[in-house]
């Protein structure tokens, strides 16, 4: 290799070295005018008369291309510098014959990116003009072919960038599918635990509650009972409240995942009420009575369920935290709502607590009548909350606990 040659090597690295300093939308578009400068200075026998107008479209037909690549380019600019690249272009080609391999580069890249940019019809149009130049040059040969190439190469361009914009596109749009989808799965799993505690702590804890409370009461009211008999009646007491423990455990591990719900609620209703109440009267032997006022009527099956469901809870609390104490419990229909009232004679809230710690109401917490009393009063309240009833818990006047709640007695309550 001649010192020459490597000197003219060294000088075109140096170059390349110097334009990759800058960002790569620039980089490229200024490389392409190099290229295309120096395209037109090898024509330089066939363009002389025309080499500075050469030399000018060489540039104008690569340069814009900076302003069309790049994330950032508005839709504007990018449109503006395409129709930039393809008017010199379409020049350069006729009539001065100066159309460079450079330029016909950046024709392609341009609208391969205005396709990929999302404007289909506008990377389309810029190729109507070559079509028009291969129709109409019937006696230049020359020109014809470089328009049919031209025209054909772009066609191409244009055809991926709009299929690669596409594809993104139905990419974005699979990936938001997903996330809808496992937001609602989510949700629902959400709202599966909290129906699932909620009947856990009514339901289930409500029967094993009435087992402890018969086995003590059995121990201690029994005559006559021998002392393994009540050994084992201790034993099956001590292991029913033993469940009521690791059945909070769990209800506080589901409520901590679980978002207030409700998607679908259990059978019994305000029919079920008296049965109720009867097991409880059996299961405390304390005296329990219903108090009902006003024209009875048949609600939705919604509300019905939820006053049986507050109901239950208000007397599995009486049995638990006020054993003995006697409890009433009245329903008022009236034309506008049901009125709930669950009231026992008991010893009340624990003292040192405020009024509004226990009744919850302007606090918002979910204070118990005892410190391990569990999920009971915020049970009742998130179920009066569904319907779009209320409720409120605290000491009643003159002694004793209170449970009062309202519920709607009409469908159109529920929205």
């Amino acid at each position: 290799m001649s010192e020459d040659t490597a000197r003219r090597g060294d000088g075109v690295a140096g170059v390349w070295e110097w334009l990759r300093r800058f960002p790569a939308p620039v980089t490229y578009p200024v490389a392409l005018a190099l290229l295309a400068c120096a395209e037109v200075l090898l024509r330089v026998v066939s363009l002389r008369e025309n080499l500075a107008l050469a030399l000018l479209l060489g540039v104008c037909t690569t340069l814009p291309l900076t302003f069309v690549l790049g994330a950032d380019r508005a839709m504007v600019v990018r449109a503006g510098a395409a129709v930039a690249v393809t008017s010199a272009g379409v020049l350069a080609l006729t009539p001065f014959r100066a159309l460079t391999l450079a330029g016909v580069v950046a024709q392609l890249a341009s609208v391969y990116w205005l396709g990929r940019a999302g404007a289909p019809r506008l990377s389309g149009a810029l190729v109507l003009p070559y079509v028009v130049l291969a129709l109409a040059s019937q006696d230049d040969l020359t020109t014809r072919v470089m328009a049919v190439l031209v025209t054909t190469l772009a066609s191409a361009a244009a055809a991926t960038g709009i299929a690669h914009q596409v594809r993104s596109a139905a990419l974005a749009h699979s990936a938001t599918e997903r996330a809808f989808a496992d937001t609602l799965l989510a949700h629902a799993a959400r709202g599966e635990r909290a129906r699932i505690a909620r009947e856990l702590h009514d339901v289930v804890a409500h029967h094993i509650s009435m087992i402890a409370v018969q086995a003590e009461t059995a121990r201690l009211t029994t005559a006559g009972l021998p002392a393994d008999g009540a050994t084992r009646l201790l034993a099956i007491g001590d292991t029913a409240r033993s469940a009521l423990t690791e059945m909070r455990r769990l209800l506080g591990v589901l409520r901590e995942d679980a978002d207030v719900g409700v998607t679908r609620r259990p059978q019994p209703g305000l029919r079920q009420l008296m049965e109720l109440i009867d097991d409880s009267r059996d299961a405390s032997g304390s005296r329990t009575r219903l108090i009902v006022s006003g024209p009875v009527a048949a609600l939705e099956p919604g509300i019905e369920v939820t006053a049986f469901r507050i109901v239950q809870e208000a007397l599995t609390n009486a049995r638990r935290h006020a054993r003995g104490a006697a409890v009433d419990v009245e329903l008022r229909y009236s034309d506008e709502d049901l009125a709930i009232r669950v009231r026992d004679n008991g010893p009340g809230p624990p003292v040192g607590t405020s009024n509004s710690e226990a009744s919850g109401v302007s606090q918002g917490s979910d204070v118990s009548r005892a410190s391990d009393a569990g999920h009971g009063l915020l049970g009742m309240r998130e179920r009066a909350a569904t319907v779009g009833g209320t409720l409120r818990t605290g000491p009643a006047p003159g002694g004793g606990f209170l449970v009062e709640a309202r519920l709607p007695v009409r469908a159109e309550a529920l929205v």
